[in-house]
């Protein structure tokens, strides 16, 4: 049993944000547990017996290193530790799976959707008074839910920085929803990118589910040297125009939702889940903060809050399902990044660039949309609601910075609620 064979064993957290805090309060009573951290000032009064300077780490010897997602093994203050440790690194998911091994899991990866895509399955599996666990990058960290029963199912969102050093974690069904672009900064290309989640499948056992986009030439590619045990079910986009009819909820209409609707649905199929009680739930779904979130529709004006948006890829979803765009872009560029629209779209959108990397949101727009230059959100909020006062058509305003949001904010939660304060002050809600 693996609740066992951690006891009584030396282990080292590095990293000590969510996954490593969740690792710590789990293992802490029965084990030897150490921490350290790449930043210094996490040390405080409650944790500063055990957090280790890089010289008391040098001169220890650890049954275990367990590593959070955000830490960079070759780019981190222990790299040469950990190269030469590595039999020993393991993560949170791979404390979570031999803790539970028997129950059903069920992982999404990709690069854009994974959030929400969770929380549909999730939803629909709730209709149906399933046990269900939300877990991983959304909701609860797996090793902190209680009363776990062998019924139990687990639901997690997976990101590649948490799969690619999974030494024992095993997905029942695993599914990689799509692969754009995306973390070339720590993956450094995208094959190297592709493989991390190509890793989710190739570590499934036999008579177990897959799943991938039929039309993803590079994960097809890939895996035609790889060893796939699981039974691989290829995504056709399909069935788009069939749930365009049963759906009626305008947040889950735009490409993206729609395509990764498509990986749902199979895997409710598969639970013998019914039509009337999937699309019964999508048209309830609510949707999450800060993901394509209709914040305002009303008098021939949509106000969409994207904050999550950090790349072109997953802004493109929106700009191609709505017209009249007026939409707020920018931040700190993805390594590798492109604006890659369909021309016939390019005509709908004029963009405000805000933000760190201007020049280079310009230089992608250059001859294709219309753009210009402001400080931040605010000097963008009011040059908008300076440029619509005349327009009487359909408008949507769209801020899906397509960046990161580490110049001007700390997360990309705390540039979505700085929109909508921004929003209201502008008084865009009078009429």
């Amino acid at each position: 049993m693996f609740t066992k064979s951690f006891e009584k064993k030396k282990i080292l957290i590095y990293g000590l944000g969510l996954s490593g805090n969740s690792c710590l309060k789990y293992l802490k009573k029965k084990n030897d547990v150490r921490i350290f951290d790449d930043n210094y000032l996490l040390k405080n009064e409650k944790n500063k017996k055990i957090f280790l300077n890089k010289n008391k780490i040098f001169k220890s010897k650890f049954d275990y290193i367990i590593l959070s997602p955000g830490i960079d093994a070759k780019k981190c203050n222990l790299h040469k530790y950990l190269l030469k440790n590595n039999d020993k690194i393991i993560t949170e998911l791979d404390i979570f799976y031999l803790v539970y091994p028997k129950n059903i899991k069920i992982t999404f990866t990709g690069t854009n959707g994974k959030s929400t895509t969770c929380k549909m399955l999730y939803d629909i599996f709730r209709s149906k008074k399933l046990d269900v666990r939300l877990v991983g990058n959304i909701g609860n960290p797996p090793l902190q839910e209680k009363k776990i029963k062998k019924n139990t199912i687990f639901i997690v969102e997976a990101s590649s920085y948490q799969i690619v050093y999974n030494k024992y974690f095993k997905s029942d069904y695993a599914a990689i929803l799509n692969l754009n672009v995306d973390h070339l900064e720590r993956h450094e290309n995208l094959n190297k990118y592709a493989n991390a989640k190509i890793k989710l499948i190739c570590d499934q056992d036999r008579n177990k589910y897959s799943f991938i986009e039929k039309e993803s030439k590079i994960i097809n590619k890939l895996i035609l040297n790889k060893n796939i045990r699981s039974k691989l079910i290829k995504i056709n986009y399909n069935k788009a125009n069939f749930f365009k009819q049963k759906i009626k909820n305008t947040y889950l209409l735009d490409k993206n939702n729609l395509n990764n609707i498509h990986f749902v649905y199979k895997i409710s199929k598969i639970f013998r889940i019914s039509d009337n009680r999937i699309f019964k739930s999508l048209n309830l779904f609510k949707g999450l903060k800060f993901r394509k979130e209709i914040v305002y529709n009303k008098f021939n004006l949509m106000i969409i809050n994207d904050s999550k948006s950090t790349s072109f890829s997953s802004t493109v979803g929106l700009l191609s399902s709505y017209r009249n765009i007026y939409w707020i872009v920018g931040g700190l560029f993805k390594k590798g990044d492109r604006f890659n629209l369909k021309k016939k779209y390019l005509k709908n959108i004029k963009a405000y660039i805000i933000g760190l990397n201007r020049k280079y949101f310009a230089n992608q727009f250059k001859n294709k949309i219309k753009f210009i230059y402001l400080k931040n959100i605010d000097n963008a909020v009011l040059r908008i609601k300076n440029d619509i006062k005349k327009d009487k058509k359909i408008k949507t305003i769209l801020f899906s910075p397509a960046a990161a949001s580490f110049d001007q904010f700390k997360n990309f939660e705390h540039r979505g609620k700085y929109f909508n304060l921004s929003i209201k002050r502008a008084n865009f809600y009078d009429k």
